[in-house]
C-alpha cells in the first residue's frame, strides 16, 4: 500500500486525518506501538465496495505490527466483503492481507503517487 500513500508529512498529514475522522463514511484508527503513534487504518466506501487501507511507519516494517492492526481492524468493523490492493512488488503488504484472509482476486497497471509512476496494483478481497 505504501506505493499509493503518502509518507507522516506533519500538519498536513494531521489536517487530512482531521477531515477523514470527520466523515460519517470512513472509519479510520490510530495504529500505536508502546504508546507511540506508529500509523492509521481506515475502511472507506468506493464505488459502493469497502476497502481497508494502511500506512505503517518504514522503520517499524517487519515487526507484525500491521499485520495485529490488520486483524484486530477487520474483526472490529465486521464489513465483509471487504476490499484491499498493494502494490504488487510489495511483499510485505501482500503478506499481510493474505494473512489476515484476503485473497488475490485481480491485478491492473495503475499510476502509484508516491512512485510517481505507473506500477502493477495487486487486489484482494476478504469474504
Amino acid at each position: 500500500m505504501a506505493a499509493f500513500a503518502d509518507e507522516y508529512d506533519g500538519p498536513e498529514f494531521d489536517a487530512r486525518m482531521a477531515r477523514l475522522r470527520g466523515s460519517p463514511d470512513i472509519v479510520v484508527r490510530a495504529i500505536t506501538r508502546d504508546g507511540d503513534l506508529v500509523g492509521s487504518i481506515a475502511c472507506f466506501v468506493i464505488d459502493g465496495r469497502t476497502e481497508v487501507a494502511y500506512w505503517i511507519d518504514r522503520s517499524l516494517w517487519g515487526l507484525g505490527i500491521a499485520s495485529r492492526a490488520l486483524e484486530l481492524f477487520v474483526q472490529a468493523i465486521g464489513t465483509r466483503p471487504l476490499y484491499a490492493s498493494a502494490a504488487s512488488d510489495n511483499l510485505g503488504s501482500l503478506r499481510v492481507l493474505t494473512k489476515a484472509g484476503f485473497v488475490i482476486v485481480g491485478t491492473e497497471v495503475s499510476f502509484a503517487n508516491a512512485r510517481g509512476a505507473d506500477i502493477e496494483e495487486t487486489f484482494l478481497r476478504l469474504d
